[in-house]
């Protein structure tokens, strides 16, 4: 129980559980909206007859507007504080997951994606706000632990996505199902939680100074870009969030291509085996953390998820399907470990730096996209290489960080 407590208490005795368990419920919110996504490329492909890559629209719309709502979203939070940059990101993710309900009706796929990327926006909100507030709740020290763990139930949202994307959307019998009533369900539950959110109060904490960031003017912003470890960071993340998102969005198509499981196992399997492992191994680090340094942890996932990818792309089969539970497992960590590294020591710049690392998230919008073009043109084993290289990226982070620690 001890470490515990510790984990969300300063040296000076301040105690930030309330506030740690309130964040951390946001983090299930965010992983849902994502995995869902993965069941809504197989389903608009058959659905609306277009193609992988044009599919992958999806992705990129919701990952850009992560590109667009950053550097908006960290000036509310700024000028507002965390409270008001969370029930801002809750109000726009309900609003454009209510809108699935008439997209159902018109079934064109340009509102879907006006749709999603309203749902990107409040998300980028949301994480913008959650990920650094929750590396502040505690001693620096344990940051890394902390935001894995807040992490985790992320985890449990991106089991629950494909898991009711598939039963609402695939039905048994081989029928569409509806893409509407997920979405009803989880904008509603959202824009409860942004009222609860609205009539609480969460203390707002000051990092080194942070306070005097405003009036830090241009030469601010130049200390910032001469942190090594956030530049790194910030290239690590792009490349992260475009593995994750393309090995995610074609985990389905791999599968019904290259075996006998139909999209709605496939589905089943994304979210209780791929997701259920991305679950556990975020709780494992947490703990493992604890002995052994942040930073050759991620280099020994980062070199397992490299071998997951070689295996993918040129064994196939069932032995490609065990390579993505293990590539699951070593890219659970790798997400809230770079972000609390590239974040680590730039003290007043807390907020601006966490906006420029939750923009790199437009990765997301790029790899699935150049994946769906190597598929439809070669293959859809070959449209694995851009996560292959992704990895070899992070390693590169991982690697410079115990060189220089």
């Amino acid at each position: 129980m001890k470490p515990k407590i510790k984990l969300v208490q300063t040296a000076d005795g301040k105690n930030y559980l309330a506030p740690f368990i309130l964040i951390t419920t946001l983090f299930f919110l965010w992983g849902f909206a994502h995995s869902i996504l993965d069941v809504l490329n197989k389903h608009f492909q058959d659905a609306l007859s277009i193609s992988k890559a044009h599919s992958a629209l999806i992705q990129a719309v919701v990952y850009g507007g992560y590109f667009l709502m950053a550097l908006p979203a960290g000036e509310i939070i700024r000028k507002y504080g965390y409270r008001t940059g969370v029930v801002t990101g809750l109000l726009l993710y309900g609003v454009g997951a209510l809108m699935f309900i008439p997209g159902e009706e018109i079934m064109s796929f340009n509102f879907f994606l006006l749709s999603l990327f309203i749902i990107g926006c409040g998300l980028t909100c949301l994480e913008t706000a959650a990920n650094p507030y929750v590396t502040v709740l505690g001693e620096r020290d344990s940051a890394e632990r902390r935001i894995n763990l807040a992490q985790s139930f992320n985890g449990l949202g991106w089991i629950c996505g494909p898991l009711v994307g598939g039963l609402f959307i695939f039905t048994s019998d081989g029928e569409e199902g509806s893409v509407a009533m997920p979405y009803a369900i989880i904008g509603c539950v959202v824009l409860l939680v942004a009222l609860f959110f609205s009539r609480i109060r969460l203390p707002e904490i000051n990092v080194d100074a942070e306070a005097g960031e405003d009036t830090a003017g241009v030469a601010g912003k130049t200390k910032l870009w001469s942190h090594r470890n956030f530049v790194f960071g910030l290239i690590a993340l792009f490349f992260y969030v475009a593995a994750q998102t393309g090995v995610n969005s074609f985990f389905i198509n791999y599968v019904t291509e290259h075996s006998d499981i139909t999209p709605r196992e496939a589905a089943l399997w994304l979210s209780f085996a791929g997701m259920g492992l991305f679950m556990v191994g975020r709780m494992a680090g947490s703990w493992v953390m604890g002995f052994i340094s942040a930073e050759k942890m991620l280099a020994y996932v980062a070199i397992g998820a490299v071998i997951s990818m070689v295996i993918v792309i040129f064994v196939g089969g069932y032995g490609a399907l065990a390579a993505f539970l293990l590539c699951f497992l070593c890219e659970a960590i790798m997400f809230p470990t770079i972000f609390a590294l590239a974040i680590k020591g730039v003290g007043e710049h807390t907020k601006r730096a966490s906006s420029y690392l939750i923009m790199s998230i437009v990765g997301g919008a790029i790899a699935p996209v150049s994946m769906g073009f190597i598929a439809d043109n070669l293959n859809m084993a070959a449209g694995f290489i851009i996560p292959l290289i992704c990895y070899v990226v992070i390693l590169a982070f991982a690697i410079d960080l115990i060189k220089k620690k």
